[in-house]
């Protein structure tokens, strides 16, 4: 990989277990939490003797001697970073398998970090790779409560277990905050390793004020190597969260546990299948890298690697008491708001390429919540809480009351429709549609009364403020009863399949009409002459193949763009000089060539290979800077891989 990733990915699991190296080198900081709050974890190599950082620091001042870092690489699901040292080369690599096509082995929290010793000298080393990993992993910040360590032995694997002591289970939800219940557990095969607990006094630094000195506790696993017999080791990191989401009145577990499995033996099982895992795995990456390549270059390719994981990862899936499975986003570096319709619908392209039961399993809790007593509106929810807890929406809430003023109406009762939609399309599944016809027909009428010219409302670009006659969020509406309309087509009613169709043609006629600025681009706001903005939302119209916008309209509305692109992206629109990751990827899909297509999307490359923000992938930057305006780590990056699905066909009709 030529891209220079803000921040590399070590451990990917779900929000709340998640460890990210901000730096170039993997010695060069302190690991972290998503969040940016510390999760310290410290990797040594004892040669001949002599002992060699390679993975993190205890603390910014930490100065002992580090291996030589060689190379560092990123693919979808595993990062590799080579190092150097007294005659010795180590590789790391660190997988979590992610694979959406078999939610057994994705949801499994179980990570991997594998590594090889080589002599680069001709000589015979002898090694003892040591790991360290601070309670930070299991407390939402270090010192919050007292922990408990354990070791577990037995023949084959080697486990060292560590969790707070009160383990307050599911007791608190939020944004900006870890998980403080559950157990970590460190493993190594007993073969060649060892466990142990560590208490190690650190200095304090800015981001976790304690006093001058703190004592936390590590516990550690190692393994004794050589250059000549043994020179490989597996270390797994793995958690159980014990209950994971409250959905409305029930706890659930996630759905690798459903039916009782434990974390020892899902442990042991990663052990078992780990070469034929890691085969999978690098296929699945090799292929999807291919892909990408063909569709939008190889900068695109760059980008879609290191979004791959974290756009799942943002993400927790469990099971009903009913056996539904649920996909819950959480709505990172925002609100911490759960099961968000307009994050969910950025990040569908990603799901409907490989999983489409996912993008179902988005919306069963929009579905439950909008048919309850505490909804009340005659559109679509913007959320179905705060993670971990779905129990109803959070946004807009005030006094225990949600505010109309603060809901998205046309946009969420679009996002809905368009992902139903998609699902119908991607695998032919009608049953889950059938279940919210009357649903999605309620929301439609609402964009047949609303859509053509919204009202001073908000959109999911909510953080750019209200703005009425919004031209995207109209495209939202034309998309949305288009989608009515196929799916009508697909249950077999061609009669309301061409009346829907017609409609949104009609709507998307008086559109290119009233959002002219004359030139050949397309308005803001239908009221606002001489301004500008991306019109991502007519992209399903492109992949569809359903010709309801004249393509003439979207020819000369994306070659208008070109004036407007600043030096890392196109801005969202004239009001600032922000952009979002994932719409500028859907807007650059509208391109006719894929020459294009790679000219727009180039500058996104530019700005996260310099991005001084060195955080998981933002969607949310300047385009003049590439600084991060807010937002980190969000699943909205499965929008990325729009170009890719596309590219596929699978989605054409």
């Amino acid at each position: 990989m030529i891209l220079r990733a803000p921040s590399m990915p070590l451990i990917t699991v779900d929000p709340y277990f998640s460890v990210w190296s901000p730096a170039d080198k993997l010695t060069d900081t302190v690991t972290e939490h998503w969040t940016g709050k510390p999760n310290t974890i410290v990797g040594t190599a004892e040669i001949d003797g002599t002992v060699y950082r390679f993975l993190g620091k205890l603390h910014d001042g930490d100065t002992a001697p580090v291996m030589k870092q060689l190379s560092a690489d990123c693919s979808a699901l595993s990062t590799t970073y080579v190092f150097a040292a007294a005659g010795v080369k180590l590789t790391a690599v660190f997988t979590t398998p992610l694979l959406l096509d078999d939610l057994d082995i994705m949801t499994r929290p179980v990570s991997y970090m594998y590594i090889t010793a080589a002599s680069m000298d001709g000589n015979v080393h002898n090694l003892k790779i040591k790991v360290c990993v601070s309670e930070e992993i299991c407390l939402n910040y270090r010192g919050q409560d007292e922990v408990t360590a354990e070791l577990l032995e037995n023949d084959r694997i080697l486990s060292a277990k560590m969790g707070s002591v009160s383990q307050p289970v599911l007791e608190k939800d939020g944004d900006d905050i870890r998980i403080d219940w559950g157990y970590f557990y460190l493993s190594v095969p007993a073969q060649y390793g060892a466990v142990s607990t560590d208490v190690i006094e650190v200095p304090i630094d800015e981001k976790m004020p304690h006093g001058d000195k703190f004592a936390m506790t590590f516990v550690c696993a190692e393994a004794v190597l050589s250059t000549e017999a043994q020179n490989t080791a597996l270390f797994t990191f793995a958690y159980d969260d014990i209950k994971s989401i409250r959905y409305f009145e029930d706890d659930l577990v996630s759905y690798w546990n459903r039916d009782g499995k434990t974390i020892l033996t899902a442990i042991a099982e990663s052990y078992a299948d780990y070469a034929a895992v890691k085969e999978k795995c690098d296929a699945f990456s090799d292929r999807m890298f291919l892909d990408a390549v063909r569709a939008g270059g190889e900068k695109y390719a760059e980008i879609l690697e290191i979004a791959y994981r974290q756009s799942i990862a943002a993400h927790k899936a469990v099971v009903t008491s009913e056996g539904e499975l649920l996909f819950i986003s959480k709505e990172c570096f925002s609100n911490g708001c759960a099961a968000t319709v307009d994050v969910s619908y950025p990040s569908i392209p990603l799901f409907l390429l490989y999983n489409p039961e996912l993008v179902r399993a988005m919306m069963r809790p929009i579905f439950r919540f909008a048919r309850s007593d505490a909804w009340e509106f005659d559109f679509a929810p913007h959320d179905a809480g705060r993670y971990p807890f779905v129990t109803g929406q959070r946004y807009g809430l005030r006094d225990g009351k949600l505010l109309f003023e603060k809901q998205m109406p046309v946009e969420e009762c679009g996002n809905m429709l368009v992902m139903a939609v998609n699902t119908v399309i991607a695998d032919g599944n009608l049953d889950f549609i059938r279940e919210n016809m009357d649903l999605l027909e309620m929301w439609v009428k609402y964009l047949e009364e609303n859509g053509r010219d919204p009202e001073n409302q908000l959109c999911t670009d909510d953080f750019a403020g209200h703005l009425a006659h919004n031209c995207n969020l109209s495209l939202k509406a034309i998309v949305g009863i288009a989608g009515l309309g196929i799916i009508y087509g697909k249950l077999g009613d061609e009669a309301k399949k061409e009346h829907y169709l017609a409609e949104a043609r009609d709507m998307a006629k008086d559109w290119a009409i009233r959002a002219s600025n004359g030139d050949g681009s397309y308005r803001l706001a239908f009221d606002r002459e001489d301004t500008w903005s991306m019109k991502y939302n007519i992209v399903w119209d492109k992949l569809w193949g359903t010709d309801i916008m004249d393509k003439s309209v979207i020819a000369s509305e994306f070659a208008s763009y070109k004036k407007h692109v600043k030096p890392y992206g196109m801005p969202l629109d004239n009001r600032e000089t922000y952009t979002k990751s994932d719409w500028l990827v859907w807007t650059a899909t509208l391109a006719a060539e894929r020459a294009d297509f790679e000219e727009f999307v180039a500058p996104m490359w530019e700005g996260y290979n310099r991005s001084l923000t060195r955080v998981p992938l933002t969607d949310w930057y300047f385009t003049v800077t590439a600084a991060k305006r807010g937002f980190q780590h969000r699943s909205v990056q499965g929008g990325l891989f729009i170009k890719l699905l596309e590219y596929t066909g699978k989605m054409h009709l």
